[in-house]
């Protein structure tokens, strides 16, 4: 199976919940880009979604406001993308955010990830 990469975008790249993805065996399949990785500070929602797309990676970010209607629109214009993550800012902690993004990372290929929303309360 080919593993969910990830994008996080500045909203979401909380150290404690990079470091502790990046930690995980490599057999786990975890690769993780953040914003400030890559120059991505300051920039718009949709600028983060068409960075993770064309690095082929699922966006994850607490935009839970926003996302949901880019991704339809996104839908209706025929635009891929690698994936959406959305999680409520404070709802979880930085060992729940690794628990709950590792299940769907080890549930869900980057196949099936693809032009899917999903919120991170589901998993």
């Amino acid at each position: 199976m080919n593993h969910v990469r990830l994008y996080i975008d500045e909203d979401a790249m909380d150290t404690g919940v990079v470091r502790g993805l990046r930690a995980r065996p490599w057999n786990y399949g975890i690769d993780v880009m953040t914003a400030s990785d890559v120059g991505m500070i300051c920039r718009t929602d949709e600028e983060h979604l068409s960075f993770a797309a064309a690095q082929g990676r699922a966006l994850y970010s607490f935009n839970v406001r926003d996302f949901p209607g880019i991704h339809s629109d996104w839908m209706a214009a025929d635009r891929d993308h690698g994936g959406i993550i959305l999680a409520p800012q404070q709802r979880y902690s930085i060992g729940e955010q690794i628990r709950r993004l590792l299940k769907l990372i080890a549930s869900v290929s980057a196949e099936a990830m693809r032009n899917r929303q999903e919120f991170l309360g589901s998993w």
